[in-house]
């Protein structure tokens, strides 16, 4: 069934709230919406008194990772953590805490799915898939989709289709994906998308990307017959925004079973 999921977004050490088209290699080039006052842990331990399970945390580029253990130190294998994830620290930071880790960047090198990545960071997990999510952040090309690394800014090879998300369902446990065309703008989400990930994934899947009311839960429950979550960052009153509270969102989730 459809739930409003939460994030922890970090940038440079900071809980922010981005636009996500605009974060490059170049610091002139980011807009952002919200830089919170409060840490990492706030934000955690937020979440957990309210079991918001399937929340995440992503680090957005270098120096996030004290910010982050202090998320997952607040709670305990409660959250999933991704951003720079390889086979390499795959497991530590399941020891650090995290309930899951969210790869995308590694697993496309030369923007080309490696397959011996994805293998090799299966096996750095015990071959676990229930560890395991994989980030399917992608941008609209025409009237398809095609996933979106280095910070959204490289579009790999990789389409968003039937047959590849049958493919690499046999790793992983979920998949988490932004609409990086419509992240932080809080101007709607990408309907189709939402339809379409209802119709080609087997395991759960959270979207992201473009919520900017509550009746967007509604929306996503609607057009996905309740097999879609939804992330909601910018517009949330706990990240400055104005269009959506966070205790609204509980409200939904009680209300629909969530």
């Amino acid at each position: 069934m459809t739930k409003f999921r939460p994030c922890i977004d970090l940038h440079s050490g900071q809980v922010k709230q981005i636009v996500g088209g605009t974060l490059t290699e170049k610091d002139d080039d980011l807009k952002t919406n919200y830089v919170s006052k409060h840490p990492a842990g706030y934000y955690a331990s937020l979440y957990k008194e309210q079991n918001l399970t399937g929340s995440h945390v992503i680090m957005l580029g270098p120096g996030n990772e004290d910010a982050a253990r202090e998320a997952l130190n607040a709670w305990p294998n409660g959250m999933q953590i991704g951003g720079g994830i390889t086979d390499k620290n795959a497991a530590q930071w399941i020891e650090w805490g995290a309930e899951k880790v969210i790869i995308t960047s590694f697993l496309f090198p030369n923007g080309a799915l490696s397959q011996e990545r994805l293998i090799s960071t299966l096996g750095a997990l015990g071959g676990d898939k229930q560890r395991l999510v994989i980030d399917l952040s992608c941008r609209r090309r025409g009237s398809t989709w095609f996933v979106a690394m280095n910070k959204w800014q490289t579009i790999t090879d990789f389409e968003i289709s039937p047959e590849n998300i049958k493919q690499l369902e046999s790793y992983c446990c979920e998949f988490l994906i932004h609409a990086a065309d419509n992240e932080g703008l809080q101007e709607g989400i990408d309907e189709e998308l939402v339809e379409k990930l209802a119709q080609w994934c087997s395991v759960p899947v959270t979207y992201a990307g473009g919520g900017k009311h509550l009746e967007d839960l509604d929306t996503v429950k609607s057009l996905s017959n309740g097999k879609v979550d939804l992330t909601i960052g910018s517009a949330l009153d706990i990240f400055g925004g104005s269009l959506v509270k966070f205790d609204d969102c509980i409200q939904w989730n009680s209300q629909n079973g969530s």
